[in-house]
This record gives C-alpha cells, structure tokens and sequence, in this order.
C-alpha cells in the first residue's frame, strides 16, 4: 500500500489530462477502493471475479477484461460508443444503475464527488499489469544501484532531463514564430486598403483610439504630433514617433484588438495599418498596402533612430570591466547638494539624535 504520495507519481497525475484536484492523494484514493474490491480485483495477481479486474481500465477500455461475462445492458451501452472519460465514469460511480439501467452491478455509489475524484485518479495510475508507476527510488532497490548512480546510467531523453513534455511540433513553432523585422523578413502574404481598413478599424479599434486615432480617455494616441518631439510633451504617434511600419504590423497582428488578438487575418491588419498610415497623411485614400510595396513605406522619424553600437565606441571598450567595490582610496565626499528635495543630509546629522525618525 502507498503511503506517501512522492514527486513521479504525481507527474503522473498532473499529465495524464485528469481533472482532478492537483494534490489529488493516491493513498486516499487507494483507500477508498477497498469499497470496490469486493467485486473488483486490482494488482499483478488481479483476476475476475463479481465484477472484472480493473487493471489498466482506462487503457483498455470498458469491457475489455478479458474473459468476463458482463451483464447484456453493459455490452450493449459499448456498442453504443461508451467509452470511459472523466467525466462518464464519474457520473458512472455516482450512481452506476442510473447510467446503466439494467446493470448487474448492485453498488449503490459513491455519492462524495471528491470521493470518486480520488477513486479514478488512483484507477488512471494503475497499469495493464496492475502496478502503479514505479518511483526513482523503487527502481533503485530493485537494481540495487544508489540514486546518483541510477541517474548517472539513465538515458536522458532528447526533449530534456526531466522526462516531460515532448518537442514542439514545425506547425506549432510556425504558430508563434510570427514576428517581422524592420527589412520585412517574416511579413506574411496578404494585401488590404485604407478604405476596408476604415470598417476593421471602426469596428475594432475605434472604441479605445477614437474614429481619427485621437485617442479616447487615456488610451494610446495613434496620429498626429507632427514636429512636436523636441516639445516639453511631445506627442508620440505612429505619424512623429514609430521607427518602422513593421512594428506597426507586427504590433495589431500580435496583440490587437485589445481583449480580442489574434482574431484578425492578415488581410484585416494590412488594411488596419493602410488607413493608420492614411490618418497620419503617409498614403492617400485610394492606398492599397501589399506584402510587395510594405518596404517602400518609410515613417518620418525612421532617420532619428541609429543603432546601439556603444559597446564599439573607443571610451566605453577601453574603459574594461567597472569597478564595484572598493573603487575609491579615500572615504566619500559630498559636493554638491540636490535641490528642492532637500534630501542631502546636513553635516553630523547621524549625530543629532532630534533628526532621526524612529
């Protein structure tokens, strides 16, 4: 009997798809089917007896012990596409003649539900050979190897040390590889004008930005603030601010409209980004933006950002590494003082009990 519920096995619970409670106990749950062996064997001398061994139910399915005369009614609800799932065995052990009409089985229930979360957690554990899954330490006596050198001469799986998950499939990689550089790389095919761009845009976009991109409330700002970054508030729009209509494109296309991404095609967000481009006078109304003339498109401010080439500057790659402790021979001295904030303490403040705050 298990008594403790240890890490591999509740890997095991946790990725079998059962929805049950995380912390589902298998103990608990082993406990509570000793109401249903009276009838129902288990383990790797299980053998039919009232009722079928359930050894690997899950696995092979209703009626799938081998040799067992199950009751007509039972045989034919399997010919009627039974199958047992979470949730049809819940609703089985629940009250198994309400699910079964006619069924041999005499059991009235099991009417606690977290009872029977328990009882098929622990059945879904159970092999075709009636063993649970047998933890590190269990292989170990068995081989009779210590547990560093188990790990030691264990096969690590392509996929990674912890014996999990499997590798993402190309679809599903394709499915989040969906971003565009600057020079166009990763723009998907499509087409769209500012005029269709107009009713995506109105239908989907307008209630937060505005119908001009004015933006309502305290939602982004979208056109406009022309010649206003040098300002004490300049106005950062796609029109004075934005670098590059990738980032535009890119942007609507992962996570627009607000509450909503991902539900607009590609045509949609090509058209969304024509009529952006026509609030900002960039393109006329005719415009129609195309995955061939996207790179033509240059936004104003493109010229006034420059790459990050720090690092190749002569004061930054002679300086070597920073100094972090110990930097300076003599103790610290103040000289200059902040102002307004008054923060800088006063000389020999750390002396003057009258200034400290408990």
């Amino acid at each position: 009997m298990l008594k403790y519920l240890n890490f591999p096995l509740l890997c095991a619970l946790l990725c079998s798809g059962f929805n049950v409670n995380a912390l589902a106990d298998v103990a608990k749950g082993e406990k509570l089917y000793r109401q249903c062996q009276g009838c129902h064997s288990i383990g790797p001398e299980a053998a039919n007896g009232f009722g079928p061994q359930l050894n690997g139910v899950f696995e092979r399915g209703p009626g799938g012990a081998d040799k067992f005369d199950y009751s007509p009614a039972f045989d034919r609800a399997v010919r009627q596409g039974m199958r047992w799932t979470d949730v049809s065995l819940d609703e089985f052990l629940k009250a198994p003649r309400n699910y079964i009409p006619d069924t041999r089985m005499a059991f009235p229930g099991v009417k606690n539900k977290e009872d029977r979360q328990e009882i098929i957690a622990y059945l879904k554990l159970v092999g075709l050979d009636g063993e649970l899954p047998e933890t590190a330490k269990q292989k170990a006596r068995r081989l009779r190897l210590t547990p560093r050198k188990l790990a030691a001469e264990t096969e690590i799986p392509a996929h990674g040390v912890l014996h999990l998950g499997r590798p993402a499939l190309p679809e599903e990689v394709v499915a989040w590889d969906i971003d565009i550089r600057p020079d166009g790389k990763g723009l998907p095919e499509g087409s769209g004008s500012v005029e269709y761009g107009t009713e995506v845009y109105e239908a989907g976009c307008a209630a937060c930005h505005g119908i001009f991109g004015e933006g309502l409330g305290r939602w982004p700002v979208l056109a406009g603030g022309h010649d206003t970054l040098t300002d004490e508030r300049p106005e950062k729009t796609i029109g004075s601010y934005w670098p590059y209509l990738s980032t535009v494109f890119d942007y609507i296309r992962r996570a627009m409209p607000f509450g909503n991404a991902r539900s607009l095609s590609d045509d949609d967000i090509y058209a969304v980004t024509a009529y952006l481009l026509y609030l900002n006078d960039q393109v006329d109304e005719d415009f129609v933006l195309t995955s061939e003339n996207f790179n033509s498109i240059r936004l104003p401010n493109e010229a006034n950002f420059i790459a990050d080439n720090r690092q190749s500057e002569e004061a930054v790659a002679s300086a070597g590494e920073p100094c972090m402790s110990n930097c300076f021979p003599e103790p610290a001295v103040v000289t200059e003082r902040a102002r307004i904030l008054d923060v800088t303490p006063d000389k020999d403040s750390d002396e003057d009990s009258s200034t400290i705050i408990d």
